[in-house]
């Protein structure tokens, strides 16, 4: 029996409040503090201003994604392959030739892993990721976070 689950673990609006609050420590890496609309987070995240800009009270969505697959992800059963993986393979190719997924949609997307947790006060947690030594640390409540799992792989992706 194939089942699809959603690939989306986290998907809000954040406004940005702040850029390099404690200084810019790199030349091509800022540093924004943003809350979001509607689930009341907070997020501190490095990102390459190079590759992309933001300036205080810009608005932008992020999206956490376990998969780039448009659509969910095939589930044990689905597509010959137990572990599901067989609808991630060449959904994104540097050549162009792969199947066109969630990053189409996007301006700036990395590639990273959440290799920590945090329970805070009541509800709130944070979670940390780390995407090739560029940090974002997301507090809130658990339970708009209960997809992100500590130690798989995640996808971020941003638009204005």
């Amino acid at each position: 029996m194939t089942s699809v689950t959603s690939n989306v673990l986290f998907d809000d609006l954040f406004t940005v409040t702040d850029i390099d609050k404690e200084g810019k420590k790199y030349e091509r890496v800022s540093r924004l503090s943003a809350r979001s609309a509607n689930f009341d987070m907070e997020l501190s995240l490095d990102y390459n201003t190079e590759l992309y800009t933001l300036h205080p009270e810009e608005k932008f969505t992020l999206v956490l994604a376990s998969s780039l697959v448009r659509g969910g992800v095939v589930g044990p059963g689905g597509d010959g392959d137990e572990e599901g993986t067989d609808m991630d393979r060449d959904v994104w190719r540097p050549d162009g030739k792969g199947r066109r997924g969630l990053e189409e949609d996007y301006e700036y997307v990395m590639y990273g892993k959440v290799y920590k947790f945090d329970e805070g006060l009541e509800d709130a947690v944070t979670a940390y990721a780390s995407f090739g030594g560029l940090l974002m640390t997301l507090t809130g409540s658990f339970r708009h976070m209960q997809g992100i799992v500590l130690g798989d792989p995640v996808y971020l992706l941003m638009r204005r």
